[in-house]
């Protein structure tokens, strides 16, 4: 399979045993059988069959930050679309964008172009493919307010396309959730503006960004699905879950709703942090908290 997959992306694009840690924001996650960097569309159709025909399961990753990987790591094949498929296009107020784009580097790039409208993603750390499957948004802005139209793979290995109203957004989910399909390229529709006033509001953003979350540690970001009608962290913190940790794996008390990794946590101990509040968070006002970070590698 290694041979195989060498083949098909070249020798430098495929790992074997490829520590997850190293491709995800908590910074913890055990080996990947094989990680695969696919340059194009046309290379990861031929991927995802070479899977199929071994029998080998295989999963999406971008920025790997929504992502908990156990420390047992996965037995399949890690498909990366992050360095190699991120190209970006202006096409007047149009940003045409490939799936391992990160938020971040799109919304530097709509301010140079003098585009606005994405300037809520400028502090997303995840990738513009994972940001159309969760419907990503911060500060009073979601990616279902800039879509255009996203192109996918779908799971009869064709091509599609779909508008804003195909893709059903809603609070971080898409149809892209329940689909096997998988996010190739995205076109957003932005508005004219003013570079320096484009770039003042992603500076205030990141102002309290830095002010209200716990950037300097290693998380996945908010860990839990806003409840309706409240507040994930307000919810943990009414509990007496601020600050509670194992190991180095911890409910920050900087902001509740993120689970961090102090330096040297685990998976399971993030895992278990993450378990326990759901349960304490439960049993103190009976609302179950759903996650944003989706498992990949754990036993059930």
């Amino acid at each position: 399979m290694l041979e195989n997959l060498q083949k098909l992306v070249g020798t430098e694009h495929v790992w074997a045993d490829e520590p997850m840690k190293d491709h995800t924001t908590f910074r913890v996650g055990g080996p990947a059988r094989y990680l695969v960097e696919p340059k194009d569309a046309n290379e990861l159709v031929k991927v995802i069959k070479a899977c199929c025909e071994a029998e080998l399961p295989y999963t999406i990753v971008g920025n790997g930050s929504n992502l908990l990987v156990s420390d047992e790591g996965y037995d399949g094949v890690i498909i990366h679309l992050f360095k190699n498929m991120s190209q970006i296009w202006i096409q007047g107020n149009f940003m045409i964008l490939e799936a391992g784009v990160l938020l971040s580097r799109a919304a530097n790039v709509a301010c140079r172009e003098g585009l606005a409208g994405l300037e809520f993603a400028s502090g997303i750390p995840g990738t513009v493919g994972g940001a159309m499957v969760m419907n990503a948004g911060a500060y009073g802005g979601e990616m279902k307010d800039v879509v255009s139209s996203v192109k996918v793979l779908a799971s009869d290995g064709r091509v599609r396309e779909y508008t804003n109203e195909e893709m059903g957004f809603g609070y971080r989910q898409s149809r892209i959730t329940g689909e096997c399909s998988i996010v190739l390229e995205v076109e957003l529709k932005l508005h004219p503006g003013k570079t320096e006033e484009i770039r003042a509001r992603m500076d205030e953003l990141r102002e309290q960004r830095v002010k209200k979350q716990p950037l300097e540690y290693a998380s996945a970001g908010s860990t839990f699905k806003r409840p309706e009608g409240y507040f994930a962290g307000k919810l943990i913190q009414d509990a007496g879950m601020r600050g509670f940790r194992i190991g180095d794996a911890q409910v920050s008390e900087k902001h509740c709703g993120f689970v961090i990794n102090r330096g040297n946590a685990t998976a399971s101990e993030i895992g278990e942090v993450i378990e326990e509040v759901r349960k304490r968070v439960y049993e103190h006002s009976g609302v179950l908290l759903q996650t944003e970070v989706r498992f990949l590698g754990w036993q059930k």
